[in-house]
């Protein structure tokens, strides 16, 4: 049952150009669960950000961003995985882009078949190339491998860890894999072609977002992560941050919702331009 409304996100669903949904998936995680809280966490924990954006000189609650709370969880990962890409779809449909709020990251597989975009974009600890992890073909170390389904390629961006399969599968030509020290220096280089933006929140180091399941030092800083979300915004039909839970004093969800805020921020400042 959602607590908290996304801070600013007071536009109706009719005339939205944006719109929050949660997806509290926590079914595969397989160190730290938790992220079943991951989506009222991240609106609470943007409760304390200014409406207004320096940057861009717009309130974010001027974007016409909709909060259209949660879509509950349940066990089988297909048929919940089938039922959120639907809703995902008739934000697509209604003009809005969505912006989903894990949840495990399994749930950007939802997302992805929903918007059929040409370039997927990860921030991400991990390749999650795998065909399948502990005999589940559904897990969150599987999303990539499903996105290429879609997508005509990945970029991964912070990815730091992966089996030797993996890896192997990363060296194909429609794999890109950008490690932490080098994304700094990173730009989009796919042109007009449509982007879908994942963030899983284990991308950053565990130093500054250490509420999530799956831990892998030496990753992002939050700066480097905001810049990432603002240069592939304008390419992206939607948007998601993924794999925050409950087990810190909140750093992991103030970063994801600092992340959506700038995405929408940096998306909008590109649609009126």
């Amino acid at each position: 049952m959602r607590e908290f409304g996304f801070p600013g996100a007071s536009a109706d669903r009719s005339g939205a150009d944006y719109a929050v949904l949660g997806a509290p998936l926590d079914v595969s995680t397989t160190f730290q669960p938790g992220t079943r809280f991951g989506p009222d966490r991240i609106r609470r924990f943007a409760g304390t950000f200014d409406d207004y954006d320096h940057r861009t000189g717009t309130n974010f609650s001027d974007l016409d961003v909709h909060d259209a709370g949660d879509l509950d969880a349940w066990d089988d990962a297909a048929d919940y995985l089938s039922f959120l890409r639907g809703q995902l779809s008739d934000l697509h449909d209604e003009g809005a882009v969505p912006l989903l709020l894990g949840g495990e990251h399994t749930v950007t597989v939802a997302g992805v078949r929903a918007a059929v975009p040409e370039v997927f974009v990860c921030v991400d600890a991990h390749l999650d190339l795998r065909t399948e992890y502990a005999g589940n073909e559904l897990s969150h170390a599987t999303v990539t491998r499903h996105a290429l389904e879609i997508a005509d390629e990945a970029v991964i961006l912070g990815a730091r860890t992966g089996s030797e399969t993996e890896w192997d599968r990363a060296s194909e030509s429609d794999v890109t894999v950008v490690p932490p020290e080098d994304v700094a220096a990173w730009v989009p280089e796919f042109g007009d072609s449509e982007a879908y933006l994942s963030v899983d929140i284990d991308g950053l180091d565990p130093g500054f977002a250490p509420g999530t399941g799956t831990m892998e030092p030496f990753g992002l800083v939050p700066r480097e992560a905001r810049d990432v979300v603002r240069a592939v915004a304008p390419h992206a039909t939607a948007f998601d941050v993924v794999e925050v839970n409950d087990r810190d004093d909140g750093q992991a969800a103030s970063v994801a919702g600092k992340l959506l805020r700038e995405f929408v921020f940096a998306h909008a400042a590109t649609t009126d331009s």
